[in-house]
Parts: C-alpha cells; structure tokens; sequence
C-alpha cells in the first residue's frame, strides 16, 4: 500500500508568526507556495493584523514592515487595498528596507494585472523632500510594470536623490556614466527646471573617485554639459529649462547650480539671439546674480551688432529702476558708450539714462547726470527741456549742476516718485472693543487667547468678562468653562512654566477653576499667591508672589492673582480698570462713572484693579470729570478725586547707564563671551514721590553694571497697556531686548511701535530702543523700527535729534552697524519724515565722521538728500526734531539727571558748528574716495 506525502497546508498562524518575526523569505515561500484562493483568504486577516499593531510593535523588528508589505503583495485582491495598508506611515516610513526582488517575485507568481496601477499610487504618496530608498522601490515596481514613470514633484526629487545618494563600493560609478544610461533621463531633465527649490540638490559636490577628495564645485550642471557635448541630452532643452528656472525665481541657493550650468553651457551668438526676449525679461526682477547673467549676455550682442537699440533702451528703463547699485552703474556705461556711437539717437539714450536720476543712491544719480552732461550738446532743446523736467527728481547739490546747464523746468516733473515729501497723519488711537456679552463670546474669547500670547485688548475683555458673567450666573459660566478647563487643562496645569516664571495663560487658568469650582480646595500656584487674601480684611503690607519679577510683567500677573482670588471670596459685578482705548488708555469720566455705580450699588473694586485704573488715566483731566470725582465718599472715590488732583503719577527720572562686559577669563569665558563688550541702557529713579506698591517696583529701575541677555518675550506686547502713559518706563525695561536686536541677532520688535502709539514723554529710553531696532539684525525687526520712527514723528513726539545722538555715540565704537540704520532711515525719509531724518542724521554725523565706520558714506549721502528737503537746514551740528520738548535729558520727578560718561541723561551733544568742521576736515583729506565725495557734497548743500 503507497502512503501519498502532502504538503501542509497554508494556514495564517505560521504566516503571522513569519511577519511577526520579519522573516521576509519565508513569507515569500509560503505565499508563493500556496494557491491563489488561499493567499486570497488571508487578506482581511492581514489587514486586521496590520492595523492593531501597536507602534512600538513596529519600532522592535525593522523587517516587519518588510514582510508586511511581501505578504500584502501576496494576499490583497486589487492595487488599492494594497496601497492602502502600504501607505500607512508605519510601512511607508520603512520602504527603503524592502527588498525589491521580493516583491517582483511575488508579482510574477500571481501574475498581478494591477502592478502599474499600485505603482503609480505608491508614486503618488512618495515624500516630497524625495528620499533615495522610498523612490528606489516605487521605481522598480515602474519598470517591472512597464509604466511611465510621472513627472510630479516628489518623483523628481527621489530620482536625484537617488543620484546622489550612498553607492556600495563594488556598484560605485561615476554620475556621468550613471546618468548616460539612465532610464528617466529624457522623462526628467525638463522636469528638473521646473521644481522649486531643486537647484540646492544640483549644487551639492561631490567625492572624486580617482583622486580621492571632495570635489566642491555643483556637480551635476558639469555632468549635463558633458552630456550635451556628446549629444546624449539637447542643449536647447537644458538652456531653455535653465531661463525659464531663472524667470520664474527661487531662492538664491537654489539658483546657483543653474547659473553654473548656464556659464559652462556657453550660449552661443545665435543661441543667445534667438532668446533676447528672455534675457531683458530678466532684467527688471530677477535676483542680481541672475539680472547681471543677463545684461553680460545682452551687452556680448550689442558689441557685435546684434542687438537692436529699441531692444536695448526697453531693457535698460527697468534696469535702471533697480536697487542695486552695481548693475545700474554698469548700465549706465554700457549706455553712455550707446550714446557716443550713436548721435542720430542721442536724445533717446539720454532719456533712458535719465531714469537713474531716481535712483535712491546719490552717486548713482551723479553717474548719470555726469552721463547726460556729458552728451546733451548734441540734444535738440525739446529733449534738454525734457531732460530738465526728469531731472527735478535729483537730490544734494545735483539739481543746481543739472539746472545750469539743462536750465530750470518749466512745469512740475510728471515722474512716479514715492509720496514722501508729506508725512501722513497717523490715524487717531483705535476705542476697545465692545464687552464681552454672554458666556458663549467668553468661551470663544478665551480659546483665541489660548492659542497665542493675545493681546492687551484680549486679556481685558477676557478677565472683564469672567468677572461680569460670574456676577450674572455663576452657574450659566461654570457650565460654558468646564469644556475650557478640561480641553486646555494641560496649559492651565499649576507648575507649568516658561523660562523659570509662570505663563499667564496658567495663571488663568486659576482665575476658571475659581469661577467653575468655588468648593475646591486653593491649588500649589493659588497657594503662592495666598497673601492676596489678606485683602479681605484691608490692604495687605506686600504684594503677592507671583513668580514673576519686579516690572510691568508683574503687574498683570497680580491683577489675574487678584482675580483668581476675589472672584471666589468677594465678587464684583465689573472691573473697574478696563480700559476705553485700544492702547490701554482709560478716559477719566469713563472711571468716575463706575466708581459712582459701585457707590451707589454699595460695593468696593479690588485693590489692583484700582491701582491699574489709576495708572491708565491720561494726564490731561477736563474739569467735570475732576469735580464728579470730588463728589464721591467711598475710598475708592476719595482715592481718585486726589489722584486726579495731584496730576497723577508723575514720570521718574531717566538714567542713561553705560554697561561693559568684565575681562573674560578662563573659567567664565563661555559664559561672558557671548555678551557685548558694550551697551547703553537705561535706569529709572522715581525720586520722593509716593506711588503705590503697585506701582513703585514699576517705577524703579537699577540696571546691573555689565549687558544681561534678555530674550524679546511675547507677553512685552502686553506691557503698554499697564502704562499707556509712561512709554519711557516700558522702553526702558524692555531696553535689554531691544539692545540684543542689535549687538545679538535676536528677534522680536513687536513691543515699540506699541509704544509709539502710547502716551507720554519720549526720553532717551525711547530713543535708545528706537536706534537698537533700526540697527537690528532681522529685516522684519528693523521695519518694527521704521513703523515706530513715522509714528512718532507723526505726532510730533519724535526727537530727531537725541536719536541721531544716540545713534551716533552707538555707531562710532561699533555697538551697532550703521549700514543697517541707513536703510530705515531711508526708508522713514520716502514716506515723508525727511525734516526728522535729517535732525537724526545730523546730529549723528559728528561722532560718525570722527570715527567713519562703515555706513558712513551712505550716511553723509543720505543727509545731503534729507537736507536738501528741509526747509532750513541747520549747520550748528545740532538740531531739534519735531519734539524737543520730551523727557530727554532724564527730567522727570527727581528734577532730572544730566551729564556724560557711565551714568547721563543723554548722549553727548556736540559742539556747535562740530558738524560743518567735521565735514571740512574729511574734505581735507583729498582724493576721491566716497567718503570724501559725500562730505563735501553735503558740505555744498549746507553751504548753499
């Protein structure tokens, strides 16, 4: 009797334990083993698995998503159910550890029909940041397939990082011999020029086999050119691709491997004129690299008579409206050679030059008018008038040289120039928004808050807004803020903190749990402010701790303690502090109104929240809200009819103080050497005057006698809303970050156009934190600078000439750079804060001059401009801006500090006439030199 040997069956416990352990060949073989209606069985078992894996489950054995993927290839009936377990993150993230071979063997056994169409759904789903192992399996299921590849994005960028990724030493080739035989090549080299940011991948180097070192140069632009010599690529396609790439722009890095390309490509003549339409495209805005790629190879066919002047004159009117300096006085030689070899159109040359006079740079107007000068003779006199009429835009001692030869306009030059000869007003301070109306606003209210630092209009609306819903129905809020505390409770966490104190969001979240849970016991943080608590009972002797430090920071966080606090024990039906101004500002009648209300409804408003009222108040108070005032009897009432009487609080004393770094040793080095050698700040002396606890740490400023770095913090923003009357003091405690924009790259100038919109004095805190923005390191921080210089002239509290002081005292021993400060300085000149500038400018110029940094040039240039539209342009080397009258000088209620050295109330002033001698010194100098170019062009302009 035979015995027949059958094989076990297939069965899914031993195929899961094989994935379990990631035996890819052994799921392989069993699968393949199997028929096809029992592989089919195993799909919904598959998929099941897959999806309960746990994550670390995957983490543990890196071949598991290997076999998953052979045993989905193997089991699944259609490309979408396969694609669907493929791409989850846990399988896709590990594609570069499949072996492709498996997956192509088991495609062959089931003769899958649907191969091409899971191909091109894996594709679809490849990173776009193109990854070399995930493309290298989506590829090879392309061409088992016998599929197109596609051209996206992401299947572009995994091909060259394939290109250039790791090879094992017995498959390493060079990338020309590689790139020779590759399959995608014609498919993707068009598709190469067309994805943004892919020139950073052509430009990296490469590692010379043969010589054994790093070749640095971008090595795949040199491979395309080779491969164009030999006629395996078109060289139409790769320089048409490479100016299309230029014309559509990219980031600077990512240029760089195109321009390489496009030089080693060495365009001929008649490559370079079948395309002159391109290049002047790219001469109004592609970056200078690329614009200058352009003009070289344009001015190559105008010297060999290929190029038509109709052609060039067009090219060169939106060149010359450029920024930089360089390619426009290329141009402009470029045209005064056009205008010398062609004299029966001298008139039009002259004209095109004539758009430089524009230009922001004095010496590139010079260049051009020199230019103009030079050839108009052989003008006809409607052309000179016309010239006359363009050049009305010239600035310094330049319109004087045109007008004696080209003679005066005789009507108002019809050219686009910036609108900055006026300065526009600056609209009046934003009301605060309506209250808070219902519980359901507060909810929302809270949430956007919750989502970033907020504003000071946010946080009042918010908190005004708990106290008056708790009042109305303690019950209706508790049900709206419960979801909020639950939701967000991660945030509100006590002990939570940022940078060493607690974050105000924290904070409220003590202020929701009073509101929601009034039974529960006082948390940790709640514990921390318990000596709030003492105000039950009358005015407590200190103030609370809050984890913050002394400041205005402080004074929100006692405000939100109070609250937290009071809202559980002493209820009041409104805040009496809640300003009426969105910049913090609270109208006098506005408070006399509430404090009447409380009289009359018999209860007292906290203690803070009184105090932060007080502080709010502007200085000028119209008589009836003084006489309402006098008319109240509760303590409160009494409190503000006195202060009101008094003035309110006066501004303290400003201290300039002059900080240095101590000699670095070696034990310290790491911690001093990132600190600068120097930096100028700003202390507060509040002098005999009695403020408050409240407001006295506020008013007390000491700082340390060596730069401290300070980070620029989100809750700053917050800061002028508890003195929307005191800039100077908030400038000078946010005077350290404001510095570290300057001397330590750091960010964030939101807080100081905040400042510009509030009230008060403008003394040298304010001036000092003005000139550290303009010089600050980031673009986005220098604008912040700007925006505060045009708001503060706006409205006449700007003092031109103590920031030129500053500015100049700063610049002389390099705590700042001076070329960052011309161009906001410029900038604030086009919108029409010229007389302002040229005070600054002024006053600056002394110090700079005796020291020329660099920048200095640019600065004598700007001030010949600036002076020139000043209605009376000093020559004392000091000048008031359009305030003069602020709290520079340190005057305040210790009766003002003064002076020079470590410890003053301003820069030092120079000498009268310091200026005019300073320029003549320069000028003595001779040569030709910049610097002495602009000193005496100024000189000029001050003299005439």
């Amino acid at each position: 009797m035979s015995v027949i040997h059958r094989e076990p069956e297939l069965n899914w416990p031993d195929l899961r334990q094989a994935i379990d352990l990631g035996k890819v060949e052994v799921v392989g073989r069993l699968l393949r083993d199997g028929t096809e209606e029992q592989r089919r069985t195993f799909g919904p078992e598959l998929e099941a698995y897959v999806k309960g894996l746990p994550p670390e489950r995957w983490w543990s054995n890196r071949d598991r998503a290997a076999a998953v993927a052979v045993a989905a290839l193997g089991c699944l009936p259609s490309a979408a159910r396969t694609s669907a377990l493929l791409t989850r993150r846990d399988v896709r993230d590990r594609w570069g550890d499949i072996p492709l071979g498996e997956l192509i063997n088991m495609s062959r056994a089931r003769d899958l029909q649907w191969l091409g169409d899971l191909a091109r759904r894996l594709a679809a789903k490849l990173p776009r940041e193109g990854r070399d192992g995930q493309w290298r399996l989506v590829a090879g299921l392309l061409t088992e397939a016998g599929v197109a590849p596609p051209t996206d994005d992401a299947f572009v960028r995994g091909w060259f990082a394939h290109l250039q990724a790791w090879q094992p030493k017995d498959e390493r080739r060079p990338l020309l011999e590689r790139l020779r035989v590759d399959p995608y090549l014609d498919a993707l080299l068009p598709r190469m020029f067309e994805v943004d940011g892919l020139g950073v991948e052509l430009a990296r180097s490469s590692w010379h086999q043969e010589e054994r070192r790093w070749d640095h140069r971008p090595a795949v632009p040199h491979v395309l050119v080779a491969l164009a010599a030999e006629g395996r690529v078109d060289r139409t396609v790769l320089l048409d691709g490479v100016l299309g790439r230029f014309l559509r722009g990219d980031r600077v890095s990512a240029l760089r491997a195109f321009v390489v390309l496009h030089d080693e490509l060495g365009p001929t003549e008649a490559e370079l004129t079948a395309r002159v339409v391109r290049y002047v495209r790219l001469l109004p805005d592609a970056h200078s690299t690329v614009a200058t790629l352009a003009q070289r190879a344009l001015r190559r066919l105008d010297n060999n008579g290929r190029l038509e002047l109709d052609t060039l004159l067009q090219g060169s009117r939106q060149l010359l409206a450029r920024p930089e300096k360089m390619l426009v006085k290329a141009q402009l030689s470029w045209l005064d050679r056009v205008a010398k070899r062609n004299p029966d159109r001298v008139g039009e040359v002259l004209e095109t030059v004539a758009v430089a006079f524009g230009h922001d740079a004095l010496d590139v107007q010079e260049r051009a008018l020199t230019i103009v000068l030079r050839h108009v003779a052989r003008t006809e006199p409607p052309v000179r008038a016309r010239l006359a009429e363009l050049a009305g835009v010239l600035a310094g001692d330049l319109p004087g040289r045109a007008a004696a030869v080209l003679g005066e306009p005789v009507a108002a030059v019809a050219v686009d120039v910036p609108a900055g000869w006026v300065l526009v007003p600056m609209p009046s301070v934003a009301p605060m928004p309506p209250p808070v109306t219902g519980v359901a606003e507060l909810a929302e209210e809270i949430g956007a808050l919750l989502h970033d630092e907020g504003s000071m209009v946010g946080w009042e609306r918010v908190l005004a807004g708990i106290v008056a819903c708790h009042a109305d129905d303690p019950v209706l809020l508790r049900d709206a803020l419960v979801p909020i505390l639950d939701r967000y409770e991660v945030q509100f966490r006590p002990g939570q903190t940022w940078w060493g104190s607690p974050r105000l969001r924290q904070l409220l979240g003590e202020v929701i749990r009073a509101a929601v849970r009034p039974g529960n016991r006082l948390s940790g943080w709640e514990r921390g402010v318990g000596m709030v608590r003492a105000a039950l009972g009358g005015p407590p002797a200190d103030l609370p701790v809050t984890g913050y430090g002394p400041g205005p920071q402080h004074a929100l966080a006692l405000r939100i303690a109070e609250t937290a606090v009071y809202t559980r024990h002493r209820p009041i039906p409104m805040l009496v502090s809640t300003p009426t101004r969105a910049n913090g500002q609270l109208d006098a009648t506005v408070l006399v109104q509430r404090l009447a209300e409380a009289e009359r409804a018999g209860w007292q408003p906290w203690r803070f929240d009184l105090e932060q009222a007080l502080l709010r108040l502007p200085r000028e108070i119209d008589g009836d809200a003084l006489s309402r005032a006098a008319g109240l009897r509760t303590p409160a009432g009494v409190r503000l009819s006195r202060w009101l009487t008094d003035g309110g609080a006066p501004q303290p004393g400003s201290v300039r103080v002059d900080q240095r770094r101590p000699p670095l040793r070696r034990f310290d080095h790491w911690e001093l050497s990132h600190l600068p050698e120097r930096r100028v700040v700003v202390g507060l002396r509040p002098g005999a005057v009695d403020y408050g606890p409240f407001a006295q740490e506020m008013f007390e400023l000491d700082p340390a006698d060596r730069p401290e770095i300070k980070q620029s913090d989100p809750e700053y923003q917050l800061w002028p809303g508890v003195l929307p009357n005191h800039r100077e003091v908030i400038a000078a405690w946010a005077l350290p970050a404001f510095a570290g924009l300057a001397d330590c790259d750091q960010r964030g100038a939101e807080l100081l156009p905040l400042l510009a919109e509030s009230a008060g004095p403008v003394g040298p805190a304010v001036a000092l934190a003005l000139a550290y923005t303009l010089a600050a390191r980031h673009e986005a921080d220098r604008v912040a600078g700007v925006d505060a210089f045009l708001a503060l002239a706006a409205v006449g509290d700007l003092d031109g000439a103590a920031l030129g002081r500053e500015l100049g005292a700063l610049a002389a021993d390099g705590t700042i750079k001076l070329t960052r400060v011309v161009a906001g300085l410029a900038e604030a000149a086009r919108a029409g804060a010229r007389a302002d500038v040229w005070a600054a400018i002024e006053a600056a110029l002394p110090a700079v001059l005796a020291a020329t940094p660099r920048g200095g040039p640019d600065l004598l240039a700007l001030g010949a401009q600036t002076a020139t539209a000043t209605p009376t342009a000093s020559t004392s080397g000091v000048t008031s801006g359009s305030n003069a009258t602020g709290a520079s000088g340190g005057t305040g209620a210790s009766g003002g500090t003064s002076g020079t050295g470590s410890v003053g109330g301003e820069a030092h002033q120079a000498e009268p006439g310091a200026l005019r001698a300073a320029l003549a010194g320069i000028a003595a100098r001779g040569g030709s030199g910049r610097l002495v170019t602009e000193a005496r062009r100024l000189d000029r302009v001050l003299a005439g």
